[in-house]
């Protein structure tokens, strides 16, 4: 394959989520910062294949989470951790009502080669 060429691939089987958070008045600087140390746990979790933190470009209080995990194992798993359990606890206070959540079976993907191979480090 040509690597200017996207990579295709079927990911039939795995689980994926969509979740809308919507920050109470001003709370967004805190709840970025604990969706961020959140983030640096992942390595806890091999079974969560992406996460993905989204900035609303159209409104500024709500923050967008993209979930994959490997199966419904992972899912389970990763709702497990002391990393979630700690999240679902700082969360709350942060949050003007209850997540929004779309669950998903992702069946189909495409990824340009330099999103896998440019370096990413923070």
């Amino acid at each position: 394959m040509d690597s200017s060429e996207p990579r295709q691939l079927f990911i039939a089987g795995r689980k994926s989520a969509l979740i809308r958070l919507t920050c109470a008045a001003g709370m967004r600087p805190a709840l970025l910062e604990v969706l961020n140390t959140y983030v640096d746990t992942l390595a806890d979790e091999p079974g969560t294949e992406m996460f993905m933190v989204h900035l609303d470009p159209d409104d500024e209080n709500n923050i967008w989470l993209y979930e994959t995990f490997l199966d419904d194992d992972a899912a389970l798993a990763h709702r497990s951790t002391r990393g979630f359990a700690k999240l679902m606890n700082d969360m709350p206070p942060l949050l003007d009502g209850a997540p929004a959540i779309l669950r998903m079976e992702p069946l189909r993907m495409s990824v340009q080669e330099s999103v896998l191979t440019e370096d990413w480090s923070l």
